[in-house]
């Protein structure tokens, strides 16, 4: 075939480019001795009507997604529950991949559209080898013209990949995917001890910029079918398939992800068609993407230093490189989820209406069927890519630094719920009321309360959370009727990763609409380790320190704490503004993934050596009175 001939002298140059040859530590046979120990058993907790926090990935791909299959997955939805659960599962080049300790929650949303299509036209291709006999013998004169095709063609335009998985295809192939996936998950459901989602990705690329949502199903009841971006690239017609499920008894929410890659359409002010937003759209957004996925493999989607330049963490895993063939930089205003969450103040004070009301959650989009979210044993997210610690690093190259996307990838993130129980309908629940929030990974406990009575002697009390929660809101709440002179007052309560970092200080991001009716923003640092004291002027407390030795990639926790408690008073506050407040918590720096494989390469780290990883929460809003 004449396009396979094409691809194959396309990508053949990129593939030679390198040295297979190379002595590379993550494919030596003896990192198996590591998975030895048999996994710890999953977590059960009692029903607790203060909640539990609970720990999950709900963005996880398999060998059914086209991108994940020509990349070298081929992993099943069982394989990523095993992992999700703590189990030994194979990476692609046939090493073991295990989680330090299993979720509590997973979901499976493989690309809806041309569903296990690659698997299918990849099993029928009797030339195709292994990825690691690739790695290991440099024979890449044997890889399929498929394999070139296909490969080019999932790096390549809407129109490319239509060429390589659509036309008349066996449409028993994606509904057999579908009903294994569906299947899948409801063999892994464990209430109480494991909870697993239906759902899959919808992955609109219009005009090959990235508009994706992650569709999650509360229950067994599920579509026939998902609803793909090959039906319509715009949201508002996702929405109103999902209003037609709702309509026949499903339920389900979409969490728009990699915002940061959007040039500027996830959180526009306008509509996909540029019409004007209206109060309809607005609930009708709301109502169906109660919540954002703003930290995950492809970047994190909170804040761009150019939109928050007072915010000196803003500038953390940045990618804003646009995930198209042409590439070029995405356009931050849109793109992310703190100025999205202010333009919905404007619109909500100018307009009466507000279409970014949402919480926030962590995900991977892990595409090895994993959750690849610690620093310290991350096997990337697509093997030809990122699958080695030489290639990440471009010192075993496939693909050259100069086109390796993987070498600018993050290991996070992850979702952490506040529930009563861990089943899907209490995951599921909290989740609408956005008791949620994000962290890059570690697994770091935020309790983030806002009310008018709040007292710092609450912090003594036996049992703070419950009274928090009898005269207050949790994150993802509205604050209650102002009583008079009073100020918002927020109880913060963080607890380190019990196996990470010390914590450097907890901050809360405040906004609010200025008498003109433009958004501001402010960020205090409200508790802090080591008895640092934010400056008057500027709210904030100086830097913890940093203990991370780059030569072997460790660190000690020697600075920071292990938990920092708050009660704060907003000293600004305008009771005739409107305003949100969500939590930022830091841990003290330690060393990032590409330390880690520097170090197992006997190379220089590339900058930054070292990363604070977070928690970011979900907003308490503010409205003033109507009048």
């Amino acid at each position: 075939m004449a396009w396979a001939d094409a691809a194959r002298a396309a990508v053949a140059p990129l593939l030679l480019a390198g040295c297979f040859q190379v002595d590379d530590p993550t494919l030596d046979p003896l990192r198996e001795a590591r998975f030895d120990a048999p996994p710890p058993p999953l977590r059960a907790e009692a029903r607790d009507p203060q909640g539990h926090v609970f720990w999950g990935d709900l963005h996880i791909h398999t060998a059914y997604s086209y991108d994940a299959y020509t990349f070298g997955v081929r992993a099943l939805p069982d394989d990523a529950y095993t992992f999700a659960k703590g189990g030994t599962i194979q990476h692609a080049l046939g090493y073991p991949m295990r989680l330090s300790r299993p979720l509590d929650f997973a979901a499976v949303t493989d690309h809806a559209q041309y569903l296990g299509v690659a698997r299918s036209l990849g099993e029928s291709s009797p030339e195709e080898v292994t990825l690691r006999e690739i790695m290991q013998t440099g024979n890449v004169l044997r890889i399929s013209a498929h394999f070139y095709a296909t490969v080019l063609s999932s790096m390549g335009t809407t129109a490319q990949r239509e060429e390589a998985f659509g036309g008349d295809r066996d449409p028993a192939v994606p509904q057999d995917a579908w009903l294994d996936i569906v299947a899948s998950a409801e063999r892994h459901n464990q209430p109480g001890r494991f909870t697993t989602f239906i759902g899959y990705e919808w992955t609109s690329m219009p005009d090959e910029n990235n508009l994706h949502r992650n569709v999650i199903y509360r229950t067994s009841r599920a579509p026939g079918f998902p609803f793909s971006s090959l039906d319509s690239e715009d949201p508002e017609d996702l929405w109103r398939a999902l209003e037609i499920e709702r309509s026949r008894g499903l339920e389900m929410i979409a969490i728009p992800h990699n915002a940061n890659v959007s040039n500027g359409l996830m959180y526009d002010r306008v509509r996909l068609d540029g019409s004007p937003l209206t109060a309809a759209y607005a609930k009708t957004r709301m109502r169906n993407e109660p919540i954002s996925e703003i930290l995950q493999v492809k970047g994190q989607s909170e804040v761009h230093p150019i939109l928050a330049s007072e915010d000196e963490f803003a500038d953390f895993e940045i990618f804003d490189q646009l995930m198209s063939a042409r590439g070029g930089l995405s356009e931050p205003r849109g793109s992310y989820a703190r100025e999205a969450l202010k333009t919905g103040l404007e619109l909500s004070s100018a307009r009466g209406f507000n279409p970014y009301r949402f919480g926030v959650i962590g995900s991977s989009d892990g595409h090895n069927a994993a959750s690849p979210v610690e620093e310290d044993d991350y096997p990337g997210k697509l093997p030809l890519i990122d699958g080695t610690a030489g290639l990440r690093l471009g010192k075993t190259l496939l693909i050259p630094a100069s086109q390796n996307r993987g070498a600018r990838w993050s290991a996070m993130g992850l979702a952490g719920i506040w529930a009563q129980e861990n089943t899907r309908e209490s995951l599921f629940e909290a989740m609408l009321r956005k008791e949620t929030y994000a962290t890059s990974g570690p697994r770091i406990s935020v309790r983030f309360f806002g009310g008018w009575r709040f007292d710092p002697s609450l912090l003594a009390t036996p049992d703070p959370v419950g009274k928090a929660y009898a005269e207050g809101v949790a994150m993802g709440g509205t604050l209650g009727k102002r009583p008079p002179g009073g100020a918002p007052r927020f109880l913060v309560l963080v607890w380190k990763d019990p196996l990470g970092a010390n914590l450097d200080r907890v901050q809360i991001i405040k906004a609010w609409v200025d008498g003109a009716g433009a958004s501001q923003e402010t960020i205090y640092d409200v508790a802090a380790s080591g008895g640092r004291r934010p400056h008057p002027a500027t709210h904030r407390v100086p830097a913890v320190g940093n203990t991370v030795n780059v030569a072997t990639a460790s660190y000690t926790n020697t600075i920071g704490a292990a938990q920092l408690e708050a009660v704060w008073t907003d000293p600004d506050f305008d009771p005739s503004a409107e305003a949100f407040y969500y939590v930022r918590v830091l841990e003290i720096p330690t060393p990032r993934w590409s330390t880690y494989d520097a170090r197992d390469l006997g190379v220089a780290a590339p900058a930054p050596t070292s990363l604070q990883e977070r928690a970011i929460t979900s907003a308490i809003w503010y409205q003033p009175p109507k009048t």
